[in-house]
């Protein structure tokens, strides 16, 4: 799985992404300071099913489980960017593998669109919502409008699959099958007549095929300037607060969990200009509750991607592994995932080798289509 980090140059999405992971993305406040894409490891938080059993993992912290999620900050993104516009061409391809995005938007209004600075009244952020979207939606309707046509040109000359041929290119794009049918479905399209596609229906099918395979949760930024406000649908996010957080639970001056509504200083701080910052923070947390960045990273994987949290172990009574870790991993499963899925995710041969498996929660054994929840302790026995 992989979150992407999306949004217009100086929208504060690099900040947002190093907040997440901690990685060395460079931060400045003028545009196209993101060239290639950063990478790094996020971690979605989780109550710990350690609580549940009585258990001590000794791999959470107070309570919550954090399991890592790839995370991809790409280039900052302006109108016309399908054209080739700013970083556009690299920015769209670089999104190919990414399986939800995360559009973090300058809530302050005090960017304009191409990210340099402007009054907050004279630039409205959702704005650059809209944009986004359709330059996306460009992209994808060039990409499939090529594929269609390569398929319309070879049943001039022979008769092929249309649906396997379809699928295979459109997987380059990490658009699966099921998001294929449903996308069809939605638009009114049979691979029998694609010869008889019109330009709006195709450009329709990659619309769909955009929502269905890359769907946005939107990051109101910046929400401790005054001029910030939250947009629709979106969570406030106070991006430069969280990575002050961290990066001082880092260095051990912070007692910090990614996502609480408070924290606490570690020692004494005798720079006058850190402390004035950590009681802004403060005020901010009380404010809206959190930084909101641990949030949009729950939401886009858990809620919106459907992903949940199992804990595979090898004894099923004492929770652990055979070197005696209690909950020692913690593996985040799709939607619909079974006992043997989770076999399969452990490792091959365990996969082919399935038995049955044992619910440590409701202590039953289960079977191979045994389907799986969030927090489930699952013991598999192989042959």
């Amino acid at each position: 799985m992989l979150v992407g980090v999306v949004g217009k140059p100086s929208s504060g999405k690099s900040t947002f992404f190093k907040a997440l992971t901690l990685a060395d993305a460079e931060i400045a406040d003028y545009p196209f300071t993101t060239i290639k894409p950063n990478h790094g490891v996020g971690f979605i938080r989780v109550k710990c099913a350690c609580q549940d059993f009585g258990k001590n993992c000794g791999k959470c912290k107070k309570g919550w489980r954090f399991v890592p999620v790839e995370l991809l900050d790409v280039a900052g993104l302006v109108p016309g960017a399908h054209e080739g516009k700013g970083m556009g061409n690299q920015f769209l391809d670089d999104l190919r593998r990414a399986d939800v995005l995360i559009h973090v938007v300058d809530a302050s209004g005090t960017t304009n669109e191409k990210g340099e600075k402007c009054s907050p009244n004279d630039y409205d952020p959702s704005t650059e919502i809209k944009f986004l979207i359709d330059e996306i939606d460009h992209w994808f309707h060039a990409l499939v409008k090529k594929d269609v046509q390569e398929i319309r040109n070879k049943l001039k000359h022979s008769r092929i699959d249309v649906k396997k041929v379809l699928v295979e290119k459109i997987t380059g794009i990490k658009v699966n099958e099921n998001q294929l049918k449903n996308s069809m479905k939605n638009v009114g399209l049979s691979f029998e007549n694609v010869s008889d596609w019109t330009e709006e229906q195709v450009k329709e099918l990659a619309r769909q095929l955009r929502i269905q395979s890359k769907p946005v949760v939107l990051a109101s930024n910046k929400m401790d300037l005054p001029s910030a406000n939250v947009l629709d649908g979106s969570v406030p996010v106070i991006a430069i607060a969280e990575l002050a957080l961290r990066q001082g639970a880092e260095n051990g001056s912070v007692d910090y969990v990614p996502g609480d509504d408070c924290f606490d200083l570690v020692g004494s701080i005798n720079e006058e200009k850190r402390l004035k910052g950590f009681a802004m923070i403060k005020e901010l947390l009380k404010k809206h509750g959190s930084t909101g960045v641990q949030g949009c990273l729950n939401k886009a994987v858990l809620d919106v991607l459907g992903y949940f949290v199992v804990y595979p172990v090898e004894d099923e009574n004492k929770l652990t592994n055979k070197k005696g870790k209690v909950l020692p991993d913690a593996l985040l499963m799709p939607e619909g995932s079974t006992a043997l899925d989770l076999a399969f995710r452990v490792h091959e041969e365990i996969g082919e080798g399935f038995v049955k498996a044992f619910d440590c929660g409701t202590k039953k054994a289960v079977g191979k289509d045994h389907e799986l929840k969030n927090g489930d302790v699952i013991k598999i026995f192989v042959k």
